[in-house]
């Protein structure tokens, strides 16, 4: 257990729980503790579920950071670039509970993920970087166009609508809903663990999403040369 996170093993499922007692806001900090504890759960696990605090997600980049300069936006934001490719290329199946409001990089988190559960309840969900001044950045593009329902694609992105759990799942953000979404999502990960073999999944990730993974990795700095808020937003 850290500030941040919570951290547990069990059964061959790692949990990483988000918690910095408000919007679990990614942060240069809150970014570094998820980091180190993937490192940790592809040595210590099968299976990983990534989970936020009861009624919050993630709120996504830390505002303080995006909103002192152009500089401090580009490098949280590739920070956060990095984590999500880190996560969506992680040799262990990744099982989100999203347990509460998933907005902006949080969404992102979600579409990094395998298999997302979903909250029942009136949570706000989606990438609404266009209707607070900011353009979405490559990889936040490549992630919705792999994982979204083209049919929403240009609806989730560039008109940055913001869904509600249904309407999420309808979407892509989310596969199912549960009224205990750290519970289901715990539940499957439990069963990803025992069924799937270590060295196929391993492999067959490398196949389906390394090559994305390298394309934005490699032009991330170069994307972003340009990023900043619209000043006047």
């Amino acid at each position: 257990m850290t500030d941040l996170l919570e951290y547990r093993v069990a059964e061959g499922v790692a949990t990483i729980t988000m918690d910095d007692g408000k919007a679990n806001a990614l942060s240069h900090a809150m970014i570094g503790a998820v980091d180190a504890a993937l490192d940790r759960a592809v040595s210590d696990a099968r299976a990983l579920v990534l989970a936020g605090r009861d009624g919050r997600f993630s709120a996504g980049f830390d505002l303080s950071v995006m909103q002192a300069g152009p500089e401090a936006a580009r490098d949280l934001v590739a920070a956060g670039g990095r984590l999500c490719m880190k996560i969506y290329t992680l040799p262990l199946p990744v099982v989100v509970a999203c347990t509460g409001h998933a907005l902006a990089a949080g969404a992102l988190l979600l579409l990094s993920g395998d298999w997302r559960v979903g909250g029942e309840g009136d949570f706000k969900i989606g990438l609404n970087e266009v209707s607070i001044g900011l353009p979405l950045p490559q990889f936040a593009i490549d992630l919705a166009a792999a994982r979204l329902d083209v049919r929403q694609l240009t609806r989730a992105t560039a008109l940055a609508h913001i869904y509600d759990s249904a309407g999420a799942v309808e979407a892509g953000y989310l596969d199912v809903l549960a009224a205990d979404p750290l519970a289901e999502a715990t539940t499957v990960a439990a069963e990803l663990a025992g069924r799937l073999s270590a060295f196929g999944f391993a492999g067959t990730r490398r196949t389906a999403r390394q090559a994305l993974a390298d394309a934005v990795l490699t032009g991330i700095e170069a994307d972003l040369i340009h990023f900043d808020l619209d000043p006047e937003a």
